[in-house]
């Protein structure tokens, strides 16, 4: 019993792998695809780092997709689901027909620097805030509270962050110029998501508009 509550939070991501691996090699229709395989090492290294060790009070707020915002559940489930599930599938033709000119090595490397930075920052940002929902909603059954510390010090939103640079690094580590075009508007909806949390959060949690007169940016320092 002990080794299967072990196991348990680990099974989500054992599907998210699944999902992502059906759609790149059943696209390129060849499983002799470094680029694929170095995605979904990363992808792997992700979704440990965002569920081990994490709390299980916070295990089970972010299973708790019901409570979000009807708009919310909206734009989940393109840039989590469909956005990615697009790109994946994009770069997989773009593999399979050749579409894009030659992507660089060097240009797959910085993917994969950007994919782990990307990682990094959105588990210190899960690990610093343990109101680190997958959905918009104010937490009062938990007692919801502004978060300043950790890498909440300096964007008001670095778990998107992080996930709109791990998009954009994925065509760069599948070599598919193609593959940016999915990507960018999965990022523009994610930037969309932001900015309708922090309305959110400005008018419904207590605190957080003298918070976000203190760290001025959502997702880029000296930009937005």
């Amino acid at each position: 019993m002990m080794r299967l509550a072990a196991v348990k939070p680990l099974v989500p991501v054992f599907i998210s792998l699944t999902i992502t691996a059906a759609c790149l090699f059943a696209s390129a229709r060849r499983l002799d695809w470094w680029n694929a395989w170095v995605l979904l090492g990363l992808s792997l290294v992700a979704g440990l780092a965002f569920t081990v060790g994490r709390s299980p009070e916070l295990t089970a707020e972010r299973h708790n997709i019901k409570a979000g915002k009807i708009w919310d559940k909206v734009i989940v489930s393109i840039t989590v689901l469909f956005g990615p599930a697009a790109m994946w599938i994009t770069a997989g033709l773009d593999d399979r027909f050749h579409w894009s000119s030659r992507v660089f090595f060097l240009a797959a490397q910085i993917g994969v620097v950007v994919a782990l930075l990307s990682t990094a920052l959105i588990a210190w940002a899960m690990r610093s805030n343990r109101f680190f929902s997958s959905v918009v909603r104010i937490q009062k059954d938990r007692g919801h509270r502004v978060v300043a510390g950790g890498p909440y010090r300096f964007i008001r939103h670095p778990g998107y962050a992080g996930m709109s640079a791990f998009m954009l690094a994925t065509p760069l580590i599948l070599g598919s110029c193609w593959a940016f075009a999915p990507a960018a508007v999965t990022v523009a909806i994610n930037a969309l998501r932001t900015a309708l949390e922090d309305r959110t959060l400005h008018d419904e949690l207590e605190g957080y508009t003298k918070y976000a007169g203190r760290v001025r940016y959502k997702l880029l320092p000296g930009i937005w």
